[in-house]
């Protein structure tokens, strides 16, 4: 089990010291679950306590706590990509397109140990998103690609800064989506995610910075390589995208 974080007057992480950032107006649902426990981690994945989903996603002096995270890319049996829209109230990057299913492991139930609590993870992220059931997500059918890590700030007092675990899954499902996390879904072929991103961008819309980065650096060579995507897990690099 993980340590607790030390906390003193505002809050206090590993000798590090924040005042927290006031209170914004939010979704009420979506505030619940800022109390979630997030699992802290440094810039090598060590678990090294765990803070709140708030205190995860505050932006403190111009940063957050680096947590772990976890991206899923479904792709369906014809090769297609399964795009979501976050939903407008998201308290981070709401309304912005992005890959399957983006979230947390959390410091509880076994989601703590490594790649399999990921996974576990996952599947329990899914089916609240995206109505999959759990036996259509099993944790043995998902590849762990490689590992990102990134920070960015959203709107208002929030950001990110995750150490994102990639996953790949492969079969065709069919969302139900929770209009509370999820605003509009999208299976996009290969040769057209280009001309997806780019309509987004010149109609107003937005792309989520992981997935951007994502799609500019390492989701081309996936693509093209489905059928044997085992090879290209790197289970030993963490690509560093600061500064992109």
């Amino acid at each position: 089990m993980l340590d607790k974080c030390i906390r003193f007057g505002g809050r206090r992480v590993f000798g590090r010291s924040f005042t927290t950032a006031p209170s914004q107006s939010l979704d009420p649902i979506q505030e619940s679950l800022l109390s979630e426990p997030c699992i802290l981690v440094d810039e090598n994945d060590r678990a090294i306590g765990q803070a709140s989903k708030r205190d995860c996603h505050q932006m403190v002096e111009g940063s957050s706590l680096l947590h772990r995270a976890f991206s899923l890319f479904i792709f369906n049996d014809s090769g297609d990509l399964l795009l979501q829209k976050r939903s407008s109230t998201k308290i981070t990057f709401p309304g912005m397109w992005t890959n399957s299913c983006c979230s947390h492991p959390l410091a509880q139930d076994g989601e703590e140990e490594g790649v399999r609590g990921v996974k576990r993870a996952t599947q329990r992220r899914v089916n609240i998103e995206l109505g999959i059931p759990y036996e259509e997500m099993k944790p043995e059918n998902m590849q762990y690609l490689t590992r990102i890590l990134y920070s960015a700030p959203s709107s208002g007092d929030w950001g990110e800064h995750e150490l994102d675990y990639i996953l790949l899954h492969r079969g065709t499902v069919n969302p139900n989506i929770n209009s509370e996390e999820v605003s509009d879904v999208e299976w996009v072929a290969r040769k057209d995610l280009r001309g997806f991103l780019d309509h987004v961008d010149n109609t107003g819309g937005q792309i989520t910075p992981w997935f951007r980065l994502i799609t500019q650096n390492l989701l081309p060579t996936w693509w093209d390589n489905l059928d044997k995507i085992e090879n290209f897990a790197d289970h030993k690099t963490i690509h560093r995208f600061y500064g992109q």
